[in-house]
């Protein structure tokens, strides 16, 4: 009896609490049901268990505990800063694996290979153009530094502060994304087509070299591309970014053919994909969510519309670099195999595929590189040098 007379009390006073607390901020129990069971991110990981165990064997639950845990860092040094930040980073136990890059590689296969169409089918086959026996090391501009932590060392870096003149003195960035713009091969006084220049890292990285005679940055999202404008505004002197040496536009990069074909010495081709690290992190703009499928799914498409535009807007004799930070096969090594094809079959362009072995050589003390592509080179996840994924692969353009 006591116990029922308990209870009749305890029901009384939730009614009255419920009585006392507005409509608005009260909870209702079915509202519970309208939640997404499924988060993007556990969407993202269900997807990549299936599609990456397959595609990596025994090495994927390696990667992907190295892909669910802290990312590292590297900091770009901002050579345009007034202020010398080089004694300040290495104080802080960092080093710039650039200097100390391992040119010590064993160099025997020729750094050019060209691909043909079997007639017979769309897939590839690699042969030597040239008869050189060794491959020669990269060109690199002394001028681009970029310090990380040791090994198994997840330090973060402290915020970046400005000079004088306000230009901050690094830009933090997943440093395997550098090695896209080494591979690029920029020379003095080069004109560089970046397509997909936001958020504007890779950017910065090139104007480091303070070698390029002309570069337009161009993104076709209005609002990336203003990310990338207060990016450079934060890095860059004004009087370069007013120059003429320097034009940024927001167009679609895919209609590039009508813009200006057949005019740049270099193309960065750095295109949107599923960015494996942020699906599997954060819920926000991510490309997994449920309403975003059908823009997924196209992904590849768009990617093969963008490196054929990278195609075209270089000159016969330019070298375009294609760049993702997935792990995906279908969006990596796919794109660039189609995309050799079609330039062949749509625009009569012969595209030679240039062997970028030397350059994952010159830094696996720092990065861990896939072992088995035969396109290209991929920076994977591991935890003891948790940096990428970073794919990239070099194209020169011989017509």
């Amino acid at each position: 009896m006591a116990l029922c007379l308990d209870a009749r009390l305890l029901m009384r006073k939730i009614r009255d609490l419920r009585c006392l607390t507005s409509r608005r901020h009260r909870v209702k129990g079915k509202w519970a049901a309208t939640r997404p069971k499924y988060p993007p991110t556990s969407l993202a990981l269900r997807h990549f268990d299936v599609t990456y165990s397959s595609q990596l064997g025994k090495l994927w639950p390696s990667v992907r505990v190295a892909l669910l845990s802290e990312r590292k860092y590297g900091a770009l040094l901002n050579n345009f800063c007034n202020d010398d930040f080089v004694e300040y980073l290495a104080s802080q136990g960092c080093r710039d694996f650039v200097a100390d890059r391992n040119e010590h590689v064993c160099m025997e296969q020729n750094p050019e290979v060209e691909f043909s169409e079997k007639s017979d089918s769309t897939s590839m086959e690699k042969r030597d153009i040239s008869g050189q026996q060794q491959l020669s090391l990269p060109h690199f501009s002394p001028n681009i530094k970029c310090f990380v932590f040791p090994r198994g060392d997840i330090t973060r870096f402290k915020p970046a502060r400005p000079d004088r003149s306000g230009l901050l003195g690094y830009y933090l960035m997943d440093a395997a994304s550098v090695l896209p713009c080494f591979a690029l091969d920029v020379h003095e006084g080069h004109s560089l087509l970046d397509l997909c220049a936001a958020p504007g890292g890779k950017t910065l990285a090139l104007l480091q070299t303070q070698a390029i005679g002309f570069l337009y940055l161009n993104d076709a999202s209005v609002s990336r591309t203003s990310r990338l404008k207060k990016v450079l505004h934060s890095y860059v002197p004004k009087e370069l970014l007013t120059s003429e040496r320097l034009h940024i536009t927001s167009i679609d990069g895919t209609k590039w053919e009508e813009i200006e074909p057949n005019t740049f010495d270099r193309v960065l081709v750095d295109v949107p994909c599923t960015t494996d690290r942020h699906s599997l992190m954060e819920d926000d703009n991510n490309i997994f969510n449920k309403i975003r499928t059908g823009e997924r799914r196209r992904l590849p498409q768009l990617q093969l519309q963008l490196l054929l535009a990278g195609v075209v807007a270089a000159r016969p004799g330019g070298e375009i670099v294609y760049s993702t930070c997935t792990l995906s096969q279908i969006q990596n090594v796919g794109v660039v195999q189609e995309a050799i094809h079609l330039a062949c079959e749509n625009h009569g362009i012969q595209l030679q595929v240039v062997d970028l072995r030397p350059l994952a050589d010159m830094f696996r003390n720092t990065f861990h590189f896939a072992s088995d592509l035969h396109l290209g080179e991929m920076v994977i996840p591991h935890l003891a040098a948790n940096f990428g994924p970073i794919y990239m692969c070099k194209l020169k353009r011989l017509t």
